[in-house]
Parts: structure tokens; sequence; C-alpha cells
């Protein structure tokens, strides 16, 4: 380790302000279960001008995909789940239109075939957990699952947490879950899939970024995108500053967090699951997290191929002919390492 880490990360965020164009952000880091690095800078609120501490709270969006995903992964741990068995198992109305063999394996791998959000949604029905469950178990998929990519954008977090709610012996819905079985237990005070009131001013308001014209790099025209995270549901203060919304459960995209409780988290898997003592999971099982999963095919969401592990965890290690996702490079290229992106460049890894 470098000599005085959060000095040199503090003047690489002071500079990505200052210069780069960012508007306030935290970063933690640990190394060895440590905690090594932990500053922050510029603004929470750029209207009113205020600033960025350590408890302020940032939308992480796709970085709530990791947490959802470790629920999951807690209850195969405990013998509830079976990768290999269909969602349907667990969850039968998921089986409709041609999805009764749709595994859990298909889900974590977004190789379901259900990417796009249902039709109709609106901010208010995305808060409802039953009404969004129900509307996926009945979607005809865009193909056979398990033969091709489509990354659930939102609806990942929806399919995963309906099956961690429904074989949980104690029934809870999974945001108690998340609390009693991932952030108690490690003592993370501040990450949130659906905040209490009480937290809601340390929140910073988001500034939305302007729109991608038509044709820009990295855009592909026939990817499935518009549909996966329609406008009227899109990453914006508009939605994602709404009370409702940051109360509600959205597993795919509503997490909630500040830096120290994030990289807390991502800690204890770079750790092999288990931080001061605390063990959520086996080491075994944390190793697969970083198998990349076969094959890196285009996804017809992203445009791209998809460079994802076993686990549902992002991979920034090149596999094939798949470069590492730009929102990951900061990861570096160790091929274990394993983490998720979020829109608006939250980003977190073991």
């Amino acid at each position: 380790m470098a000599p005085e880490p959060n000095k040199i990360v503090q003047q690489a965020v002071d500079i990505a302000i200052g210069e780069r164009g960012e508007i306030g952000l935290q970063v933690s880091a640990y190394l060895d279960g440590k905690p090594v690095v932990d500053v922050w800078g510029g603004l929470a609120d750029e209207a009113a001008g205020k600033k960025v501490d350590a408890d302020t709270l940032f939308p992480v969006f796709s970085v709530t995909k990791a947490i959802t995903a470790v629920a999951l992964h807690i209850q195969a741990e405990r013998g509830l789940v079976d990768y290999a068995m269909p969602i349907a198992h667990y969850w039968p109305e998921f089986g409709a239109h041609g999805k009764e063999k749709a595994t859990i394996y298909d889900a974590l791998t977004h190789r379901l075939g259900v990417p796009i959000m249902p039709l109709g949604v609106t901010p208010e029905l995305m808060c409802d957990w039953d009404w969004m469950v129900q509307r996926i178990a009945d979607m005809r998929p865009l193909f056979e699952p398990g033969t091709k990519s489509a990354y659930m954008s939102y609806t990942f977090g929806w399919v995963i947490g309906e099956v961690v709610q429904r074989t949980d012996p104690k029934g809870r819905p999974l945001g108690a879950f998340i609390q009693e079985e991932i952030c108690q237990p490690l003592g993370i005070e501040s990450l949130w899939v659906g905040i209490p009131d009480e937290v809601e001013p340390r929140v910073a308001k988001l500034t939305n970024m302007p729109p991608i014209p038509p044709g820009a790099p990295g855009m592909v025209p026939e990817a499935l995108s518009p549909l996966a995270i329609p406008a009227q549901v899109g990453t914006t203060e508009e939605v994602f500053g709404r009370a409702d919304v940051r109360r509600a459960c959205i597993p795919g995209a509503g997490g909630i967090m500040n830096a120290r409780s994030a990289a807390r988290f991502f800690a204890m898997l770079a750790e092999g699951g288990e931080l001061d003592g605390v063990r959520i999971l086996s080491k075994e099982r944390v190793r697969l997290f970083s198998v990349p999963r076969p094959p890196c095919d285009y996804d017809y969401v992203q445009g791209v191929p998809h460079n994802g592990s076993i686990g549902g965890f992002h991979l920034v290690a090149s596999i094939g002919d798949a470069a590492p996702p730009i929102s990951m490079a900061a990861a570096g290229g160790n091929p274990r390492t394993f983490g998720h992106p979020g829109a608006g460049g939250s980003n977190g890894w073991a």
C-alpha cells in the first residue's frame, strides 16, 4: 500500500471535482479487512450549496444488485435455494408463458428473457412490490430462458428478491432481510434498500445527466435499454428523488448508502465472506463470484457483450472479446475482481 493513501485519494477527489466535472462524491476502501481510505468532497446539493460530508447518502442504482445477490446467496448457503432449480419451484406463478424451466442461475446471469419493465409502469407502481412481481411473473420472455443475454436493469431485483422472500422461513420483506442478515451482523450503519424517514435529510440531490444523443459512441440503436429503464422511471432526480421511491424496496436500483457502508459490505466479500469475525458466506461460495459466466455473448439491453460472473456480479477482467466496463476500470485488471457499477458513477468491488 502506498504511504498516506488517504492524502493521495483526497487529491484525486479534489482534481475530479475541480477539473473533471464531478459534483460531489465519497471514496472508501478496505485492505486486508481494515479501512484505509475514507475521503469525500464537493456538493450534495448544487442548488443549496450543501457540501458532501462523511454521512451524506447517495443513491447508488445498480450497485444495489450486489446486495440483493448476496441476500440470495445467503439463502443458498442455508440450503434454501438451489441455483439449478427453476424459479417456479420457489415462485410458481413465475412459470407462466414459457418460463417454467427458467432457473435461478438464468436470473443471476441475466439470461432470463424478462429485462423490460411492465407496460404502464409509473414511479408509484414501481414502489408497489406486489404489482411489480405479479407483472413480471406474467411476462412472456423475449427469448427462451438460458439462451441469450439481456441485462435486467431493474427487473433483476424483483426476481431475485421475490425468491429470497419466498424462501425466508421468517417471511420478511427483502429490505428487512438485508438489514437483519447483512447490515446488522456486519455493523453496517448506513446502507438501505428503502430508507427510514429519519435519514431523508442526509440523501444527496441528484443532478441529471444531459440526454445522450442518438448515434453517440456506445449507444446501439437496436438495444433494449429504453424499455429496460423507461423514461418515466428513469435514473433522475424527478424519480429517485421522490420520497415514496426512496422509501420503497427497489432491489435492482434503489439502494441508498454512504461509501463507508458500501466499502464495509464489499470488504466482507474481499475477505472471503467474513469480516471482523462475522461470517456471512463461505469462502468457497465467494470464490464462485469471480467465475466468468459462459458464454460472454451479445447483450440485447446493453448492446455489448455482458462481462458477468455466475454469481450475479460484473467482472473487470476481459473475457474473450469483451472489454471491461468503463465504469469498472478503476478496479484494475485482477481476474478475481468482481463487483457492480451503477448509474451516475457509483461503483463497488472486491
